[in-house]
Parts: C-alpha cells; structure tokens; sequence
C-alpha cells in the first residue's frame, strides 16, 4: 500500500493478486466471479488525478455508497459484502487498509455510459443554457439564473472517457442509438426515480442534491444493476440547504476548494497536475466527513 505524507493512501498491491485496474480513484481487483473495488483517497479534478490525496477519502466514498445501497434496497446493486472478515484469504492480511474502503461486488456487463440526473442549473448545464438556452441539447424554458431547480428532473447521458479524458455529452437520441430504446428509457427511469428520492432524503437532512451521476451494469439473469459508487461527493454536487442562494454557486460539500485553487493558480487543465497544499487538503477532508455526517448520521 502507498500513502503520502498525510497518510492519505494513494495505490495498492496486493500479492497473490494481479496488479488491478487503476481508475482515478478505485483499484479494481479481479477475484475470479468477483470483483474488489478498493476507494483510495486519489483525488482527480477537471478529470485529472493529483499528485496527493485527500486522507479518509476513500472510506467517505465508500461509507456513503452503502448507506445509499441499504437505503435504495429495492433497486438491485452489485454488492456482494463489505465485511473484510468474509473476504477471501489472501485479503486477511490486508484487513485493515481495506476496512472501511472496500468492497467485494458481482460482475456485470456494464453499460458503457454515465446517466446523469440534474435538479438544478449549474455548472457545465448552466454555461451552455447560457449560451444557447438548453442543457445537453435539452431546451429549457427562458428565466432560468445560475444554481435555480429546475422545473422537472434532467436526465443528461454522458459516454465515459479513458483516465485523463473528458465525458463526453451525448443526447438522448445517440444514448437510444448506442444502446437502443427500452435500455434507454429503463436508464433514464432509474436514473430520475434515485435521484428525487435522493433529493427527498437530502432535503430531510438540510442537504440539496443538485445532481449526480449513476452507472449500471446487467447481471447473469439480463437485469440492469445499480453498480459502482452511488451519491458520494465525487459523483455528485451536495449543498447545505442553509447556504443556498441563486445567481451563484453555492457553497458545496466536496471538492471545491481544490477546484477554486486550481482555477486561482491558473492550472490548464492537464496533466501532470501540482500538488495540492496541505490546508487545501485539510479543508477538502473536512467536507467530505461532513457530507458523510449529514447525509449518512455516520
């Protein structure tokens, strides 16, 4: 295992096991019919991963995806446990990094996009609904100012890059082409179902979800499958009810402060990305166990 000098853990290896699969932030361990997903504290922004992490990260990541399993537990997801003591042998050894940041999950044949749900107008939706008075190719009405809920619930596909390339926006049309119309449609149901009652839950602890984005994959039987991290703060913008206010982005319970300083020593946006000061850090890991706290009572 490595870690920085914050003891935030950066990779794994686990012996006996072949080198795994490196996203931005998950290690993905090929265990035969199963697979362990491993929540490092890596931390990517404008989809590039920096040089050190976040300590504790990966545990919030993780912690939060399996409140959110239970808390959906009528939508069939991929876990198989998180209890390191039913992990497979060559695991033991390991217990204790991977407690609280791991997870040993079913196989699927993924679908190759992310289905993102939008209940207010920020970011990425809000430029363009600037620009052009729509949001992925979606016309909305006029009136709209930065960071307003939206009058219904965007469902906005994007296909997923390789590590260290952008998403790209596809519309519903091209998701419908890729994948044809009833996994469409059954995508954006799910999608829009888990994120009002996201958002119904949110409200009830003084948090908006603005948006987040959910995968799926099909299991042995056919059946979509709600599959890698759910509502985390990496996948998701959380607000504190409290300080919501329109015409601006409000303040957010992720990693926005390591966005704001990137953009305030003009960081182009590509790799290799500088490190990231400690206080930056230190206000970065507050954040997400706050999230974590408020979100999950944990």
């Amino acid at each position: 295992m490595k870690y920085d000098k914050n003891h935030a853990l950066l990779s794994t290896s686990i012996p006996g096991l072949p080198e795994p699969a490196r996203g931005k932030v998950r290690d993905v361990y090929d265990l035969g019919d199963t697979l362990l997903f491993v929540a490092t504290d890596r931390l990517s922004a404008f989809d590039v991963v920096m040089p050190n992490g976040v300590p504790d990260k990966g545990r919030v990541l993780t912690q939060l995806s399996l409140f959110w399993f239970r808390h959906f537990s009528d939508v069939p997801n991929h876990l198989v446990t998180a209890d390191v003591s039913e992990y497979p042998a060559v695991l033991k050894p390991f217990a204790a990094d991977l407690d609280g940041r791991s997870m040993i999950v079913k196989k699927l044949e993924m679908v190759p996009v992310e289905c993102i749900a939008r209940g207010y107008l920020v970011g990425s939706g809000w430029a363009e609904y600037k620009r052009a008075g729509t949001v992925c190719s979606q016309k909305l009405r006029e009136g709209y100012v930065q960071a307003d809920k939206l009058d219904e619930t965007l469902f906005t596909p994007s296909a997923k890059a390789d590590l260290g390339e952008h998403d790209e926006n596809i519309s519903v049309a091209e998701l419908e082409r890729r994948v044809g119309k009833e996994t469409a449609d059954e995508l954006r149901d799910l999608t829009v179902g888990l994120y009002d009652g996201a958002a119904a839950h949110g409200r009830s602890r003084g948090v908006i979800i603005a948006d987040t984005k959910f995968e799926f994959g099909r299991d042995e039987t056919g059946r979509l499958v709600l599959a890698d991290e759910v509502l985390t703060p990496d996948s998701s913008r959380f607000w504190p009810a409290a300080d919501y206010r329109t015409g601006a982005n409000p303040p957010s319970l992720d990693k926005q402060f390591v966005r704001d300083w990137l953009e305030e020593i003009g960081f182009n946006k590509e790799p290799p990305a500088p490190e990231i000061p400690d206080e930056i850090v230190e206000k970065t890991r507050a954040r997400y166990l706050e999230a974590l706290r408020v979100i999950a009572g944990a």
